[in-house]
């Protein structure tokens, strides 16, 4: 797997774009290799494949995170359509605590976001029928689930979607407000 990996303006969240082999047929592209990613020094467990599907532009999921122990990091890509991808640092004592990076994934452009472990993630659909593919280092555990409200304006997303225009689930519109937040993430300066 040959890949470019990008840095983003939050330590350890990164875009990985890997090569596609086109043809008069198509293309062909290595998503993910357990070996390509750990000798690039990110080295992640994955356990579980998520694949989620939007009918409508301007779906929001989002902000998402699981506590400790059930933390996850996700490797997310766009199969489908587009959408922009947005990681928000949650981990304490983090000189970004609260801060976020949205990277536009689609099919056409063939990125893929890592989000870490420490960090809410969410995204908002750019076309119908949209879908989201990605990996996560540990299963759904809902006992851990926990959500932050997507427009919250202490975290600030510029999302490209009025409030009023957004489709949501009854559990992101009544999601909790980033200021009363205790984060089960320590940011350990090493990250």
């Amino acid at each position: 797997m040959a890949v470019q990996i990008e840095t983003t303006d939050l330590a350890d969240v990164v875009i990985l774009t890997p090569d596609r082999f086109t043809d008069a047929r198509g293309f062909f592209s290595e998503t993910y290799n357990l070996n390509a990613c750990a000798n690039a020094g990110l080295d992640v467990p994955f356990v579980q494949d998520n694949h989620s599907f939007s009918r409508a532009a301007g779906t929001v999921r989002g902000l998402h995170f699981q506590s400790p122990p059930f933390a996850q990091t996700k490797l997310v890509r766009c199969g489908r359509g587009a959408c922009f991808d947005v990681a928000v640092d949650i981990r304490s004592g983090s000189p970004t605590y609260g801060k976020w990076v949205g990277v536009e994934l689609s099919f056409e452009n063939g990125r893929q976001l890592l989000v870490p472990a420490g960090f809410a993630h969410g995204f908002v659909t750019r076309e119908p029928e949209t879908e989201v593919v990605y990996k996560c280092s540990h299963e759904y555990a809902p006992q851990a689930e926990q959500s932050l409200l997507w427009n919250d304006p202490d975290i600030g997303v510029d999302w490209g979607v009025n409030a009023a225009d957004a489709v949501l689930s009854d559990k992101d519109a009544t999601a909790g407000r980033f200021a009363d937040l205790q984060s089960p993430f320590t940011w350990d300066g090493n990250q």
